[in-house]
């Protein structure tokens, strides 16, 4: 692994975690151009392994995904700082922009740019999206991926179903339908 610091490590949080609109997924998302592709602080596997932890984990997945990519890099130091990078100023943001919505409230511009950038989030939802079920859609493996996917789609849209057993039935397919690249 490349040489880290605690100080690039905390900055990369910093910066992505309060500069990234979107939620969740496109935070995570960013993180993984920047930790996976751009630095190789954790490869492929390891970042897969630290998002679906953080997605069944209770309370917001955000932070467990930060405080497990810190651990997994720089162990507990990495974890806390991680942690209160993505945390502390955006909460300092999110207490300023709510004293000030009532004022944006009646304000037409204000609420189209509120518009505009629910509309790029769910364009980086996408995004996610698809960075986490590209690697899967390898020869010999597509079907099977394909299927999953849209079956936790269909389930979490049209009845409702808790992520935690959408992930739990996809987990157990994954054991039952495997695929010769799986062995």
């Amino acid at each position: 692994m490349p040489s880290v610091s605690l100080k690039r490590l905390a900055w990369i949080f910093l910066r992505v975690g309060n500069l990234t609109f979107g939620g969740g997924d496109p935070t995570m998302a960013a993180l993984q151009s920047e930790l996976v592709h751009a630095r190789g602080w954790l490869n492929a596997q390891q970042y897969a392994l630290i998002y679906g932890l953080a997605r069944i984990t209770p309370g917001t997945n955000l932070l467990a995904f930060s405080a497990a990519s810190g651990w997994m890099i720089l162990g507990w130091s990495g974890a806390l700082a991680a942690v209160l990078a993505m945390t502390v100023p955006a909460a300092i943001i999110v207490v300023l922009l709510t004293d000030g919505y009532e004022a944006w409230n009646s304000n037409a511009l204000a609420m189209a740019a509120i518009g505009g950038t629910l509309a790029a989030a769910n364009g980086m939802m996408a995004t996610s999206a698809w960075q986490l079920l590209a690697p899967q859609l390898s020869r010999g493996r597509r079907l099977r991926a394909v299927v999953i996917f849209l079956a936790a789609l269909v389930a979490s849209l049209r009845y409702a179903m808790s992520p935690i057993l959408a992930l739990g039935l996809a987990a157990l397919a994954g054991v039952f339908w495997r695929t010769p690249s799986d062995s």
